[in-house]
């Protein structure tokens, strides 16, 4: 068994928004993405899917993308992304699919681990953090610890998170969410949202106290599954 990651699908089987203003990479990404899924995941192996999976603006115009999502091979476990305008209720949409779940305040195990997560919010910066923005982060930051809570009391002491923003400022200063993480001693944090070269620079990556940061935005990752996992 294994663990994949990927964000920032941004399928549009009904809802066709081309992605190519974000550079001529874009063109035939989703082919791209299948092609490397199929090249890599097996039977038994789990793939991290950390938002904007579809385009779809309610859950019918969702449903072709997430259908050819599950018909891939492997387990599925995803977040909401801030395009996901389709994610309905966590319960309607947990019975979808039996190899698709869905994080919203809960979690799922991999063998020893617990998977935990929440969509995540923009951290406190000097270009645009106004009192909205405040509000929606101090709401993300409660929803990761529920969910890193459900697990803990469910016995479990090592976690992996995914989640939709990065962790933090583009200055990587420490937040609410990094916080948290060191709190609950998180070992591996995925994450996704950031497009294009300037804008990767702003994403946390590798070991910082103790914890692994991931960025895998597909157009980062060059529209490659990465093995987060054994």
């Amino acid at each position: 068994m294994a663990i994949y990651a990927i964000g920032d699908l941004h399928f549009g089987k009904v809802v066709d928004k081309p992605m190519d203003i974000f550079g001529q990479n874009w063109i035939g990404h989703k082919d791209k993405i299948i092609d490397d899924w199929r090249k890599k995941v097996r039977e038994g192996d789990t793939v991290l899917i950390v938002g904007d999976t579809s385009w779809g603006m309610n859950l019918n115009q969702a449903i072709p993308d997430l259908d050819d999502i599950n018909e891939l091979e492997g387990n599925k476990i995803l977040i909401k992304g801030n395009h996901d305008y389709w994610w309905s209720t966590i319960s309607k949409l947990n019975k979808l699919y039996d190899n698709m779940k869905f994080i919203q305040n809960n979690f799922y195990e991999y063998g020893d681990y617990a998977i935990c997560g929440t969509r995540g919010w923009l951290c406190p910066n000097e270009v645009k953090f106004d009192e909205d923005d405040e509000k929606v982060y101090k709401r993300e930051a409660k929803r990761l610890r529920l969910s890193l809570d459900s697990a803990k009391k469910a016995g479990f002491d090592k976690f992996i998170v995914i989640t939709h923003y990065p962790p933090t400022n583009d200055k990587l200063e420490e937040s609410e969410f990094t916080k948290i993480y060191e709190e609950y001693k998180v070992e591996r944090v995925i994450y996704g949202h950031l497009h294009g070269t300037e804008s990767f620079k702003a994403g946390l990556k590798g070991e910082r106290n103790n914890i692994e940061y991931h960025l895998v935005s597909c157009d980062y990752t060059d529209f490659k599954l990465i093995k987060i996992m054994d």
